[in-house]
């Protein structure tokens, strides 16, 4: 081991993982704003896992040799150095448990991850256009290299659930297409100069997904058939750390659900009664989905967006956020055909050459209600992801690259975005009844998640105070019930969400656990500072600490 005075700081290990962490994965240089990464695809294999892997480990070496040099036990240095340990033996439980063997899902795979790189493309100059023919003749290899993880998982039954499977051969179809495919259309803006090379480069592309569709089908699909959809508790508890940062007591967020399903409920019934007398909430929500106000048109929907999220940045700034007059810009988009039903956020490059952009699933529809949209873009854009992850991006120097971007820990990302929805709430932007009701639907959603989430995954039993199958144990079948029930959304929508939650146990838990871990370190703030509390000032130095696990969360908000 070498002398700890001449070791670099955490940060600087941090750095240098996101370094060599591209170098392996041009798909997240891409999102880091990269150009070098731009001709290239990661290698999905076993092969390549375990490099990312060996990558981890040897930086878990690094860190400790770095942690014991002077000035590691600054604040700055302190942050990053958990959160860095933190993520990394993270990454490595779920690595050795080999989960990558079997990563199929409706949104989060190296699949999603291949298709959903070529939206963040620069597309301005013929190079750029250059550098996208070059990937797309990379996807073949991209995916070649996927099968052999999932065949090496069929090898050592290590299966992916059918609802996975047939969930992702939809998409791959729609992904095909009948004519030139998603490739084709995505090509079809290049340069004229360039107009052979795009099309026989988005043939070869669309031709890989036509072989994995194949495979899938015919080998993959029949080997997992009758394979288990729920996880268990051993497995949800490594993917609950992975998603949230933090060892959760899976029986007591079990039981917070609920308490926020009843309190929401009664919330919901007060407002169903505004807006349809004596009807149910969920009535009252169908009600207006007929007779509510709408926007008419893709392309108005997206202008609409955008106007909401600039009249967001305008109202907040200088009030309730300080925001840097880079971080105020952000954009509306449409998400390609064949993306999961919920809305995203990207974030900006680290540069900001690319803006942070939110992303509206039509699902084929034209015509979209309000009440579905306004707290969903406070959630996605503005003061949700936009103003934590651009502010992030814009404090990098001050944090490092690795707190600002790969480091991010979904809790506390998405716990923001949802303290960010309550936020608009508190502040009066949602006195109408009918956005009011569509925020406490969406409250009620990530309520729902976390019952349906832990419930079905551990197969727990439905407590008697529920209004539903009281004394039963959770099922996949019963979760899509419980969820049609409870829940103002399309039934599309539900159908995608229930196969995203078997797909990626954990994950959906960490908004309303993150939320709570965000409401909890303000009030805790709040009562240190008494009187002298500045919302304001709060906001941005909490917005300003880079990404941290709910291990460390409600500490460190307490504390400023």
């Amino acid at each position: 081991m070498s002398d700890s005075k001449n070791a670099p700081l955490p940060r600087q290990v941090a750095d240098a993982y996101v370094d060599d962490l591209i170098a392996l994965d041009p798909i997240t240089g891409t999102y880091l704003g990269v150009p070098e990464s731009a001709r290239h695809l990661p290698d999905f294999s076993p092969a390549g896992a375990e490099a990312a892997a060996e990558l981890a480990r040897t930086t878990l070496d690094r860190l400790t040799e770095a942690e014991a040099r002077p000035g590691a036990d600054s604040d700055a240095e302190r942050r990053c150095g958990r959160l860095l340990r933190e993520r990394l033996t993270a990454e490595l439980a779920v690595h050795e448990a080999h989960e990558s063997l079997r990563a199929v899902s409706n949104l989060h795979s190296p699949l999603h991850s291949v298709r959903s790189v070529f939206t963040v493309m620069p597309t301005a100059t013929e190079e750029d256009w250059s550098a996208i023919a070059a990937r797309l003749r990379a996807v073949p290899g991209a995916l070649e290299g996927y099968r052999a993880s999932l065949a090496e998982g069929l090898r050592r039954e290590l299966p992916a659930g059918p609802r996975q499977v047939a969930t992702v051969l939809g998409q791959l179809e729609e992904w095909i297409g009948t004519g030139r495919g998603w490739f084709g259309d995505f090509t079809a803006e290049g340069p004229q100069a360039l107009r052979a090379e795009l099309d026989e480069a988005a043939a070869v592309a669309t031709g890989a997904l036509a072989a994995l569709r194949d495979w899938l089908r015919d080998v993959y699909g029949p080997g997992v058939e009758g394979a288990p959809e729920v996880v268990g508790r051993e497995r949800y508890q490594r993917w609950s750390r992975m998603w949230n940062g933090t060892d959760l007591d899976l029986d007591e967020a079990y039981a917070y659900g609920w308490s926020e399903y009843h309190r929401i409920h009664a919330e919901m019934r007060t407002e169903a009664e505004k807006i349809l007398p004596g009807a149910t909430p969920w009535e009252a929500l169908r009600h207006l989905d007929e007779h509510g106000v709408h926007i008419e048109g893709v392309e108005e929907t997206r202008v609409w967006l955008q106007e909401l999220m600039d009249e967001a940045i305008e109202q907040l700034d200088g009030t309730h956020f300080d925001l840097a007059e880079r971080v105020k810009r952000v954009e509306s988009m449409i998400a390609p055909p064949g993306s999961a039903a919920a809305p995203y956020y990207t974030q900006p490059s680290v540069d900001f050459s690319r803006p942070g952009r939110t992303w509206l699933p039509t699902m084929g529809e034209t015509r979209f209600p309000v009440y579905d949209l306004v707290s969903t873009w406070y959630h996605e854009g503005v003061p949700g992801h936009h103003l934590q992850l651009a502010q992030w991006a814009h404090v990098a120097d001050r944090l490092s690259r690795y707190q600002a971007t790969v480091g991010m820990v979904s809790a506390n990302a998405e716990g923001w975005a949802l303290y960010a929805e309550r936020l608009m709430d508190e502040l009066g932007y949602l006195t109408d009844p009918e956005r009011r009701l569509g925020y406490l639907d969406a409250q009620m959603m990530r309520a729902l998640r976390v019952i349906v989430d832990i419930g079905m995954h551990l197969e727990l039993e439905i407590p008697g105070h529920s209004p539903f199958h009281p004394g039963e144990r959770w099922t996949p079948e019963l979760a899509r019930e419980f969820f049609g029930l409870h829940c103002g959304r399309p039934a599309d929508f539900l159908d995608s969400e229930l196969v995203r939650y078997l797909g990626m146990p954990g994950q959906a838990i960490g908004y309303k656990l993150g939320e709570r871990a965000w409401l909890t370190g303000r009030e805790a703030a709040r009562t240190a500072h008494g009187a002298t509390f500045d919302a304001k000032k709060w906001h941005m130095a909490a917005l300003s600490q880079g990404s941290l696990g709910l291990d460390d969360l409600v500490a460190e908000l307490s504390a400023l």
